[in-house]
């Protein structure tokens, strides 16, 4: 299988080695996306403008959820591709100093959630892909996409000597994020862009500090901060700040101090910091996902708020379909899946868009925000520390399920959402 995956063919009227699928971009949802092409057989390239080295490196989510790891585990990869540990389900959040455990667990079967950082599933997916013989190309420049909607699409790029080459190619896996060409090959008028500012900055922080013992968000008069694992000694950290600060602003001395009294724990420990930078909260979705032989994945066609952790798990759903949307019609001519996926992927983007929303709002607004707005949120933090009901709902959201159990039929009405136990 690994093998049929690799072999690439000339094409003798263009001069460009022919392949089936190219995916642009080597993060998360290119590599997982090529993995998956991999393991059912189906040839794929994949290039990226970045070293391995530097790839290697980003370190971004922490958290693969439920629905990802069994995802991954339907593939039989999860053993293969999923570091870290089990995430035992329980998320703390301090109110005003005070801590309530909030449980994800939905009461479903199966593998759990891991604490899996970014890095750390790039690496392993691209330890996978390139054991098995694929083809992945790095430092590939000056890439650039045609004829997107004619009977074959061809994707040409340089080698870092400055060689030219091109790729001819049934389809196209635009996984290179928000800034990349992907979407940008795409003409003026085709997507519509559904952008939201939420008017919140975040400083986050990594640290070779002690993590914590769950994932901790806190709210309170002084604002929103976050503590979560990186390993067994890094902490990432959060804190609310103006949109427009800087990094300079914040000198180590008041990271700690501020982290410390929104926290509640003036014993936090500290240590040294790598890295820290400001970026502004934003959610953003182009609809639809494709366009031609153009299929967007990821950050690509989406960006949504980091508050509950969607953002890589979203990109791997848009992978694990695409990949079964690609065999079904290498495999047997069907279509279907193909000519659905930008629904299907929306419905999923939209609930977690909606999700991360509500939990942005209501765990700032509970801090200093308008009164009335403050008791609204602290409301709804109330009846979800006190009703099994609202608390199984979140679990739901969180854990990353269909609340279908499976496919969710996307070409009727959404209809009673009463019905479907959603939210």
């Amino acid at each position: 299988m690994a093998e049929e995956a690799s072999q690439l063919q000339v094409d003798p009227a263009s001069a460009a080695v022919s392949t089936t699928v190219v995916v642009i971009g080597a993060g998360p949802a290119g590599m997982t996306l090529a993995t998956l092409l991999q393991h059912s057989g189906v040839p794929c390239v994949v290039l990226e403008r970045r070293s391995r080295e530097h790839v290697a490196q980003r370190q971004r989510a922490g958290i693969v959820e439920t629905r990802a790891v069994r995802m991954f585990d339907s593939w039989g990869l999860a053993d293969r591709v999923l570091g870290g540990i089990p995430y035992d389900g329980i998320l703390e959040i301090r109110v005003d100093g005070c801590s309530h455990l909030v449980s994800d667990r939905d009461g479903s079967d199966g593998p759990v959630a891991r604490l899996c950082p970014q890095q750390v599933l790039v690496q392993k997916l691209t330890e996978t892909f390139l054991e098995g013989g694929g083809d992945l190309r790095f430092e590939a420049a000056d890439v650039s996409l045609h004829d997107l909607t004619g009977d074959r699409a061809t994707v040409s790029y340089r080698t870092p000597d400055g060689t030219p080459h091109a790729l001819a190619c049934d389809f196209v896996a635009g996984c290179d994020g928000d800034r990349g060409v992907s979407r940008t090959a795409v003409p003026d008028g085709v997507l519509t862009a559904h952008a939201f500012d939420h008017g919140i900055g975040w400083l986050t922080v990594l640290a070779d500090a002690p993590p914590p013992a769950h994932p901790l968000l806190a709210t309170g008069p002084h604002g929103f901060a976050a503590h979560f694992p990186r390993g067994p000694h890094a902490s990432r950290y959060y804190l609310q700040c103006p949109p427009d600060d800087t990094p300079d602003d914040w000198p180590e001395q008041r990271v700690w101090d501020t982290l410390r009294t929104r926290l509640g724990d003036p014993a936090l420990g500290s240590g040294p910091i790598t890295d820290r930078e400001v970026f502004r909260l934003r959610s953003l979705v182009h609809d639809p996902m494709r366009h031609g032989r153009l299929f967007l994945v990821g950050d690509a066609a989406h960006i949504v708020s980091p508050m509950g952790g969607k953002g890589m798990n979203l990109a791997l759903y848009d992978a694990d379909l695409l990949a079964r949307a690609v065999r079904d019609f290498v495999r047997d001519g069907d279509d279907t899946a193909l000519d659905t996926y930008s629904a299907r992927c929306l419905r999923r983007v939209w609930n977690d868009q909606e999700f991360s929303h509500w939990l942005t709002r209501t765990l700032h607004d509970a801090g200093d925000a308008d009164p009335f707005l403050r008791h609204l949120a602290l409301a709804r933090l109330d009846r979800l520390f006190h009703s099994p009901a609202a608390a199984r709902a979140f679990a739901e959201l969180m854990t990353g399920l269909d609340p279908s159990g499976g496919a969710v039929p996307v070409l009727e009405p959404f209809g009673d959402l009463s019905a479907r136990g959603g939210d």
